[in-house]
């Protein structure tokens, strides 16, 4: 009687006789960061088309007004998608994947490699202020682990697939191979040996090379012509703002956790996206950069065009006004986190990459505005966002490494090593 063989019954027993088991995880965590990097693909061109979709319908006469009932809109359908479809707690992604690694012994559902990238591109596309970087986490992270246990690895190597899923994703959504391995070792904090690195190196390179062939060449938020050379006087600067973001990083960790645990004690979920809706809308009313990831204003600031972001703004006739500026940056910095825990309080998917890069870009610009009013002091504004931006990290994720590797390589700044080092590690 011949036995029949299921189609991974025989990728079995070909590996078993051509392949040893190093040799096989190669090439598993090839496979993983292919697919963590066109996960990473999609839900970049989801969130930005549901964005496009949004604002087309904004455009077509229904007003500006709009704005006050998107994140609401969009919230409710997350929240639709999550208890109807879904089922299952998907938010906080970071923290379900370490939850997953020391409790559950790596195994993540397999629903979790698709559903957070439609939840997030619901809560982000209109215009919830979180990220898209938590549950791309966990989506390769899903892809690893359900790939470990479709070819019946050990324990161990099925960690190693988490993690080459994991630097997949942040390489993919970032562009940023090196940052991805980082973020894999530093903030998931698995025990690698050696052996381990180059599984994780192939995953996040082939990400970061999906990434690049599909959205092309460009770096995330501005290229490397555009950041100026630091001085070297101004490294004490660096430290205090390295100190003010690791304040920053204390406040906005301290806030999320009541704002959470108070929205946690809301009997109704109707409850839950009214008010968290409502004081959503309102605050990107006033500051339309809080709508969505934040990235734009970013890229307004790197690029020397920071005044901008009080354009259709209550202060938009005050550009010229430095004062009016940095009160509208400093209102805005500490109602971020207002913003990012009624999105995901009242519902919504994403995570605090996208929101501590936001934070501390601003921080940092608005220091640099500050300094620069005083008539013996010159320093670059875009200089103060991008420390800040990887200080305010380093603070908020205790990942000082991840920090520094992801900022220099999603703007080319490689010259501001030693500036990076300095604040993220006071910030830390």
């Amino acid at each position: 009687m011949k036995i029949k063989f299921s189609p991974i019954e025989y990728i079995q027993l070909w590996r078993g006789k051509h392949l040893t088991g190093n040799q096989f995880l190669l090439i598993l965590s090839f496979i993983v960061g292919l697919l963590s990097g066109l996960a990473a693909v999609v839900l970049k061109n989801t969130i930005h088309f549901t964005y496009l979709l949004v604002l087309k319908a904004i455009n077509s006469g229904l007003g500006s007004y709009i704005y006050l009932a998107l994140p609401a809109i969009g919230i409710l359908l997350t929240t639709l998608w999550v208890k109807y479809f879904v089922k299952d707690n998907i938010s906080h992604g970071i923290t379900r994947v370490l939850f997953c690694i020391s409790r559950k012994n790596g195994i993540i559902k397999p629903h979790n490699a698709y559903t957070g990238i439609i939840g997030s591109s619901l809560t982000i596309g209109f215009g919830g202020s979180v990220g898209a970087e938590a549950p791309i986490v966990l989506t390769g992270a899903a892809i690893g682990s359900n790939l470990g246990r479709l070819f019946r690895l050990n324990y161990k190597q099925i960690i190693l697939m988490i993690g080459c899923g994991a630097a997949g994703a942040v390489a993919g959504i970032f562009k940023a191979p090196i940052a991805g391995l980082v973020f894999t070792l530093e903030v998931l904090m698995l025990d690698m040996t050696m052996a381990s690195l180059s599984p994780l190196l192939i995953s996040a390179v082939t990400a970061t090379l999906i990434s690049y062939l599909f959205l092309g060449n460009e770096a995330t938020l501005c290229t490397l012509n555009q950041i100026p050379t630091f001085e070297l006087h101004n490294i004490p600067l660096y430290l205090i703002l390295g100190v003010i973001a690791g304040l920053l990083g204390w406040y906005f960790t301290a806030t999320t956790m009541s704002l959470e645990k108070w929205f946690g004690k809301m009997l109704t979920t109707r409850k839950k996206i009214i008010i968290g809706g409502s004081i959503l809308g309102l605050l990107i009313w006033l500051f339309p950069p809080l709508f969505g990831e934040g990235y734009d204003a970013l890229r307004d600031i790197l690029t020397n065009n920071g005044v901008h972001l009080l354009d259709h703004t209550i202060l938009s006739g005050y550009n010229d006004n430095i004062w009016a500026i940095v009160a509208y940056l400093f209102l805005m910095l500490m109602l971020k986190v207002f913003a990012t825990s009624a999105t995901n309080g009242a519902g919504g998917i994403g995570g605090v990459f996208a929101p501590s890069l936001f934070m501390g870009g601003i921080l940092g610009y608005m220091l640099a505005l500050l300094l620069n009013s005083l008539s013996f002091i010159n320093v670059s504004e875009v200089n103060f966002a991008l420390v800040g931006m990887a200080a305010f990290m380093s603070a908020l994720m205790h990942a000082p490494l991840t920090g520094i590797f992801l900022i220099a390589e999603i703007t080319g700044s490689y010259n501001l090593f030693v500036p990076l080092i300095v604040a993220s590690v006071s910030a830390y």
